[in-house]
């Protein structure tokens, strides 16, 4: 019988922007799974010295990387120091992620730099020094962080839609490069996470739109989101789990939408 879930015992799992929201969601589902974690992100020393701590008591291994992703030279080196230090580096799941609410006109070109930095061109980075590890290993899975955004567009988010937009089309083509290689490249494409990234857009989204936060939440948030919930961040964990399995093993090149039937419409 193949296993949904508890496959990855003893497997490596790097996850970047993992400190907090759904990266750390994730980190906590695949640990609980067996898996070996590799954190990164921003955050104060103490709360992530906690974070590797509370992973650690799961009985798996746990190491902090504090890579810029804005820097490849940094992403590569933190690839190469987590093979080194775990032996191998199985899963990669690309999360890091920011966001500006801004008309386009009054959108500043270094926000526009730092998201395309980090939301898109930092997955090219970890992939390109990954993929040759995950061949040698003769097994490997890749899970990029889309968005429904990556799907569909909203106004005032031009440089988050590019890039989300953008890691689709990545993963697509990765998925094609390493078809043969049993390693396997998808995309979660989530609506809106309860997140504190989502938290910061509705007090920009607010400010965009002339509109109250309440109004945000209710008729901007959640208006295009038919089921009227926020996606929870275990269930988006729950569906990177099952990309790690063996069921999934021919879902690759795919964008998988959990945003309560707002593309559907």
């Amino acid at each position: 019988m193949i296993e949904i879930q508890g496959n990855i015992q003893g497997k490596t799992a790097l996850i970047t922007g993992s400190t907090s929201g759904i990266g750390l969601g994730i980190a906590r589902r695949l640990a609980a799974a067996g898996a070996n974690i590799a954190l990164n992100g921003f955050g104060d020393k103490g709360e992530i010295d906690a974070l590797v701590s509370e992973l650690q008591d799961t009985g798996v291994k746990v190491a902090y990387y504090p890579a810029d992703m804005t820097k490849p030279d940094e992403i590569t080196q933190m690839i190469h120091d987590a093979k080194a230090h775990f032996g191998t580096l199985d899963i990669l799941v690309n999360n890091a992620g920011i966001q500006n609410v801004q008309p386009v006109e009054e959108f500043s070109p270094a926000k526009w730099d730092a998201i395309m930095a980090i939301n898109l061109s930092s997955a090219f980075h970890t992939a390109r020094a990954v993929v040759p590890i995950m061949r040698e290993q003769g097994w490997g899975r890749i899970i990029n962080m889309a968005s429904v955004h990556g799907l569909v567009a909203s106004p005032y988010k031009s440089a988050y839609v590019a890039a989300k937009h953008g890691i689709i089309g990545l993963t697509k083509t990765l998925a094609l490069e390493v078809a043969q290689d049993n390693i396997t490249c998808n995309a979660l494409c989530p609506g809106y996470v309860k997140t504190p990234l989502v938290e910061g857009q509705i007090a920009d989204t607010a400010k965009a739109r002339g509109i109250s936060e309440e109004a945000v939440v209710k008729d901007v948030l959640l208006a295009a989101q038919w089921t009227k919930k926020f996606v929870e961040v275990e269930q988006v964990a729950g569906l990177a789990l099952f990309l790690c399995s063996d069921v999934a093993e021919n879902i690759t090149g795919t964008p998988l939408v959990i945003d309560g039937g707002w593309s559907a419409a």
